[in-house]
């Protein structure tokens, strides 16, 4: 006899409601802004039949937006579901640990003291957070790669990160206005451009997540078990590593230090579904989309004229949940 999984049904309305939701959110984002479009002209655009108007706040402003909020939510919530795992540790995030910090740094030294190459700061950005992981890999090597080790060298790593970060916006306070939205994580100004620049990673970046799934699975047994197993410990702990580090550089690198979505997105689903990371990866992609999706649409409509970055606005939402979660003893290893 078949033995039956309570958390089936669980997992299946769970899916069932997020995809709704990100439904509700795809045409709240388009409706919503400083003109509101009705539901009816943005179905009539999207179907080829709208007017110059519309056309212009949908197709080119709004849409492209939405759609690298959505990547962007994803990439940072599979992200830092993947460090969670391998790291054993709930508190593992891109920006706890330096990868965020890394990407944030080069993009900063770009913008602000080499502003001729403004034009790759997405790239540099992407190759900072990379190149930040690997350090982080390579100081807490001791014959082996123990979470502890990767979770302390990455902690101090962040701090002497934005130290530099400080002092180069110091040295150059005269230029830092144009890099302090950034630093706060903002999607205004996205277009086609940049979401053709990101989606080819991101689907590389998505691709590889699925290869993650059974590895991430085993390693939350603990080396020892893994090893059992027959598992090259170090080998996948590097390879999800990287693949974290990579989506986040990615994100980063287009949306600048937004915080919280790899920190609470994979931390509620957990809760809700259990840590198979056949179910927990998928979701946590999804419920990052919706969850920045939402918070762009908010910080862009919700405060009249003035638009505010999104990284503000999940700041405000994520902090005061995740210390909810800590005082009802939700924060689980």
């Amino acid at each position: 006899m078949k033995r039956h999984d309570p958390r089936s049904k669980r997992r299946l309305a769970t899916l069932i409601i997020v995809l709704l939701l990100l439904v509700v959110v795809f045409f709240y984002g388009l409706t919503t802004g400083s003109v509101h479009i009705s539901y009816q002209e943005v179905w009539q655009t999207l179907t080829g039949h709208g007017n110059a108007m519309s056309d212009q706040l949908v197709l080119n402003l709004r849409l492209p937006r939405l759609l690298i909020a959505f990547l962007v939510g994803a990439a940072l919530a599979i992200s830092g579901a993947l460090l969670q795992g391998v790291m054993r540790n709930p508190l593992a995030d891109p920006g706890v640990i330096g990868v965020s910090a890394g990407g944030g740094f080069v993009a900063i030294v770009l913008t602000i003291v080499f502003p001729e190459m403004a034009s790759y700061v997405p790239i540099g950005a992407f190759l900072g957070a990379f190149g930040t992981a690997l350090l982080i890999y390579l100081v807490a090597w001791d014959k082996g790669v123990s979470p502890l080790r990767v979770i302390l060298s990455g902690v101090a790593i962040n701090a002497f990160i934005t130290a530099m970060t400080s002092g180069i916006m110091v040295l150059y306070s005269n230029r830092v206005q144009s890099v302090i939205s950034w630093m706060t994580g903002t999607l205004s100004g996205k277009s086609w451009y940049h979401l053709n620049l990101i989606w080819p990673y991101m689907l590389v970046g998505f691709i590889l997540s699925i290869f993650a799934i059974r590895s991430s699975n085993v390693l939350l047994l603990g080396d020892d078990a893994a090893k059992l197993l027959g598992y090259r410990v170090e080998l996948h702990r590097f390879f999800i590593i990287m693949l974290a580090a990579f989506l986040s550089g990615i994100a980063v690198s287009v949306a600048g230090l937004i915080g919280f979505v790899g920190l609470i997105v994979p931390h509620i689903f957990r809760l809700i579904i259990g840590n198979d990371y056949r179910y927990l990866l998928p979701m946590s992609a999804l419920g990052g989309a919706l969850l920045v999706a939402f918070a762009d649409t908010g910080a862009r409509s919700w405060f009249g004229s003035i638009e505010l970055p999104v990284g503000i606005l999940l700041a405000m939402i994520g902090a005061p949940f995740f210390l909810f979660l800590l005082q009802r003893g939700r924060v689980t290893s």
